[in-house]
């Protein structure tokens, strides 16, 4: 440690070459720790943040803990189709994946895993054909700020499917690596059941301007985001699809919606709720808008009635409106 910072510069000595694609919060924090635990990482970065890596290394500070880490990572800005990677992780805002696919495919990494939001993996893993496509969802949070990462870091993946020899992969991947790796079969209703869990709540954010201590007595509402997420647990199910993790399955419960009222309470009350929902909700409108919209269309496609959390979507903000109308209906 030297003025607080921990330098991370070893030189690499192994086989695993990985590229992590978009240097976010979830991007940063998973190349700082598979850079730490001696895998040979680059990042693809844009910009600004691109030039700031360069010059000064991927500066990380975990919201909890003294020092900022900086790790020497190298920079590239774009995906060359001669750039072979062991694995590439994809962690771009969902409403970007499209855009990419094309790289992607026309690279020649054979094994591709995106991260985060995603309620389309069947369509993404038929778009790359020749690809051995994965999906994980990472627990991650934080913001960008004065050439560094400020986060809360809790070092959790899920990630899945297992087939193809997916799992000695993936556990040569996290090796070496604090990560608590959750093996996820199912991956993609696991994270259709996700996003019917948490847009609800950032139509909440968008209903207070990201202010959620608005809302944090507000008995009756707190009940309603509950409702919908009941609402569409059960489109999810009677659509043939599984309800994960495996603590859902008895939303229908009592226990389920005390569980929930608790945690929401907790959130709303405390800055926890900024820091891991509000702050990004507000950042990334086009990319929650992008998510409903993809959710909308699985429930028109199973011909789901959702009048509770048709009513609470109201609060997303219209395109080319977020600047002026966040948090502005009563």
């Amino acid at each position: 440690m030297s003025n607080g910072y921990e330098i991370l510069n070893e030189k690499r000595a192994f086989a695993m070459n990985i590229l992590i694609f978009g240097a976010g919060v979830l991007g940063s924090n998973l190349a700082r720790d598979l850079f730490k635990s001696k895998k040979d990482v680059t990042l693809l970065a844009r910009g600004e943040w691109a030039n700031e890596i360069r010059q000064n290394g991927l500066r990380i500070k975990d919201k909890f803990r003294f020092g900022t880490s900086v790790s020497k990572i190298p920079v590239i800005t774009t995906l060359r189709k001669e750039d072979i990677y062991d694995v590439i992780f994809v962690v771009v805002r969902y409403n970007q994946i499209d855009s990419i696919l094309d790289v992607l495919k026309e690279n020649k990494t054979k094994n591709i895993v995106f991260v985060g939001n995603n309620v389309k993996t069947k369509e993404l893993s038929g778009r790359l054909p020749m690809k051995n496509v994965m999906f994980a969802f990472a627990s991650s949070v934080g913001y960008r700020e004065k050439g560094r990462i400020v986060s809360m870091h809790f070092r959790k993946i899920t990630i899945g499917p297992l087939s193809n020899g997916n799992k000695a992969l993936i556990d040569a991947i996290f090796s070496n690596t604090k990560y608590k790796v959750k093996y996820e079969p199912n991956i993609g209703d696991y994270l259709l059941c996700h996003a019917a869990f948490v847009l609800p709540l950032t139509f909440a954010c968008y209903k207070t301007g990201g202010n959620l201590k608005k809302i944090k007595n507000d008995k009756e509402y707190i009940h309603e985001l509950i409702d919908a997420n009941v609402e569409a647990y059960r489109a999810i199910l009677k659509a043939g699809h599984e309800i994960l993790p495996l603590e859902d399955k008895e939303f229908e419960s009592g226990p389920y919606r005390n569980k929930c009222f608790r945690f929401l309470r907790f959130i709303f009350s405390t800055s926890i709720g900024k820091i891991v929902l509000s702050d990004h909700a507000m950042n990334a409108i086009e990319e929650m808008r992008s998510l409903n919209e993809d959710m909308e269309r699985f429930f028109a496609s199973i011909d789901a009635k959702l009048p509770i959390w048709k009513e609470l979507q109201k609060d997303l903000p219209e395109r080319n409106m977020e600047n002026d109308n966040v948090g502005m209906r009563k």
